[in-house]
């Protein structure tokens, strides 16, 4: 049996044995209950309301603001956050990287040998911390912060913020350590500091991909934010989750296609963005 199958079966093992430990009864799925229910929610995904469901007196075209503004607070949350890890993710990207840590240690340098050890330690104490704080999910950092903060507002914000940061700093990392090492070569023998290797030599060459990744985690940050309504964020969510509460399932599925419709939309953008950067570095 090949490695490829030997996979496959010991997921579906591993899948009944997780279904049979926390006792999943195939009735609890596909009641006559539940079948009529979901039947009740996909029928009206055939005509997404325009107007509100409850039958209240109120002025045309309401509803569709309402959707505009919970989509434009997704936006502007999204776009808050991002900003922050953006910012978390430049930082983490420096201290993560190996060839970074390493420009400490210049060959011949009279304490290279201490500083290699101190840049192993360095680099090994920051992915670490990267590790931990993106294997948070934004759902349990909301939590966390909601009960020390408060604030829907920071809460969000922040939830987003700091997972993405790490996963953000990982990646650029990466893309660092593989970039090519002539330009911060020639920089680190001419006496340029590590700061001005990282910004000069190593960030130019590979701007281009941090862009298509930070696009990106844009658009996941757009479906997190939608999410974190559902913990008390005035985004998407929040309206959704008042929709779905009073069962006003056409509300609902106005709102999930106006989702679709905002990261459709971010899609074709960014993959012009990435197409024009693209081009402009064949050029």
């Amino acid at each position: 049996m090949g490695s490829r199958r030997m996979v496959l079966l010991l997921i579906g093992v591993a899948g009944f044995l997780a279904a049979w430990l926390i006792q999943l009864e195939p009735t609890q799925l596909f009641g006559k209950a539940q079948w009529h229910q979901l039947g009740v929610f996909f029928q009206a995904a055939l005509s997404p309301a325009l107007t509100y469901e409850d039958g209240a007196v109120v002025p045309e075209g309401l509803f569709l603001m309402e959707i505009a503004e919970a989509l434009y607070k997704t936006l502007i949350y999204t776009a808050a956050a991002i900003s922050l890890s953006l910012v978390g993710g430049l930082v983490f990207g420096f201290l993560g990287s190996a060839k970074a840590w390493l420009s400490l240690a210049a060959p011949g340098h009279v304490w290279g040998r201490a500083l290699s050890a101190i840049a192993l330690t360095g680099h090994f104490f920051v992915r670490t911390v990267m590790t931990v704080l993106r294997s948070v999910h934004e759902i349990v950092w909301a939590i966390l912060f909601l009960q020390a903060l408060g604030a829907e507002n920071l809460a969000a914000v922040f939830a987003i913020a700091i997972p993405y940061s790490a996963t953000l700093g990982k990646v650029f990392s990466e893309l660092i350590d593989e970039a090519p090492r002539a330009a911060a070569g020639a920089l680190r023998d001419n006496g340029a500091s590590p700061v001005q290797v990282y910004v000069f030599g190593l960030l130019p060459a590979v701007i281009p991909d941090l862009l298509a990744y930070l696009l990106y985690r844009f658009e996941c940050g757009l479906r997190s934010a939608a999410v974190l309504g559902f913990f008390g964020a005035p985004t998407l969510g929040s309206y959704l989750s008042l929709s779905w509460g009073e069962r006003h399932y056409h509300e609902v599925w106005a709102y999930l296609y106006a989702l679709l419709a905002l990261i459709v939309a971010f899609d074709f953008w960014s993959g012009a963005v990435r197409r024009r950067l693209t081009v402009g570095l064949e050029s």
